[in-house]
């Protein structure tokens, strides 16, 4: 269809829908002007969502041919080991934490880190990790991703998972560790966070001592 104004854009295409009891011998479309730079910026703005929704689905894709559980354990130390270390007795838990910690294990490996965690809550609410950051003693702060598999009803345990793309080298440890919930003030800040070193491995894929 063209339209009669010559304003851009010049024409459109829609379907129309008929309707069993209900119909017209004609109609009519009606349009509001709008500058064509407005409409050049809506363009392009939708071009580029696009594009990023393309890159998730083929980031998403790939993730997914990676095999998972303890599959993909095996397949992420083809290369260099995981390091873990039991941390949870280093650690200095703020007098006010929202929650009480169990348990706390590092993990590092090339490009990232990680750490799980076993939370008690203690109060009468339940407690939903929304996001984490962590800050090293020079004041790097790093955006950490949050998950668990359940919320952690009161009075019971749970775990929670954070971790990032991070190089360990190029934190300067001790950290110190933050968790929020997802709606509520009530927060979980843990000092004295470390990671082990990764592994160093040969050529033969043996670790060198």
């Amino acid at each position: 269809m063209r339209f009669a104004d010559g304003a851009a854009p010049a024409s459109a295409t829609f379907w129309l829908v008929g309707h069993a009891a209900m119909g017209a011998r004609r109609v009519e479309v009606f349009r509001q002007p709008r500058p064509a730079d407005v409409l050049k910026k809506e363009r392009d703005e939708a071009q580029a969502e696009a594009r990023q929704c393309q890159e998730d689905k083929a980031r998403l894709l790939a993730e997914r041919k990676e095999p998972g559980g303890l599959m993909g354990a095996a397949w992420l130390e083809r290369e260099k080991p995981v390091a873990s270390d039991n941390i949870f007795q280093g650690l200095k838990p703020h007098p006010a934490n929202a929650l009480q910690t169990e348990k706390a294990q590092s993990y590092s490996h090339p490009g990232s880190i990680a750490m799980r965690l076993q939370l008690l809550t203690p109060g009468a609410e339940s407690w939903t990790a929304a996001g984490a950051e962590l800050k090293d003693s020079a004041g790097v702060e790093v955006e950490l991703s949050a998950w668990q598999e359940s919320v952690i009803a009161p009075g019971t345990l749970g775990f929670v998972v954070v971790g990032a793309e991070r190089e360990p080298g190029q934190l300067t440890c001790p950290c110190t560790l933050k968790l929020w919930e997802s709606q509520g003030p009530r927060t979980v800040p843990l000092g004295n966070v470390t990671f082990p070193p990764v592994e160093q491995v040969s050529e033969q894929g043996n670790a060198r001592e």
